[in-house]
């Protein structure tokens, strides 16, 4: 083992521990503790190294944000005009919703 290992878990080692005890959804600690073991981690080690890194870097190490509905609507509208200019290309674009359904359902019965 290196020397800067060994003096790291001895420091580590001495420090004093308290508990953390918080409330979390059910279904998102399963799937982070599910996670966390693929990783080769606890879910204690992993929201450790979490609050390190929040130490160290003197912020959240991953960015934080939320969309304004307006970026929402943007982010749709520039969605359904690529969908549209798609369907141009494809020689779809002014199929009826009945003519779409019937190629989903000619798809679907083919498998």
């Amino acid at each position: 083992m290196c020397y800067i290992c060994a003096s790291l878990i001895n420091i580590f080692k001495d420090m004093a521990q308290t508990t953390l005890t918080m409330r979390v959804d059910d279904e998102l600690k399963k799937g982070f503790d599910s996670l966390c073991e693929d990783f080769g981690l606890t879910s204690t080690a992993a929201i450790t190294l979490f609050m390190k890194a929040v130490v160290r870097e003197c912020r959240i190490p991953f960015e934080i944000k939320s969309q304004t509905r307006k970026q929402a609507n943007d982010a749709a509208w520039d969605a359904f005009v690529k969908m549209r200019e798609q369907a141009a290309r494809a020689g779809v674009q002014d199929m009826s919703l009945e003519e779409i359904n019937a190629m989903i359902k000619e798809v679907r019965d083919a498998e």
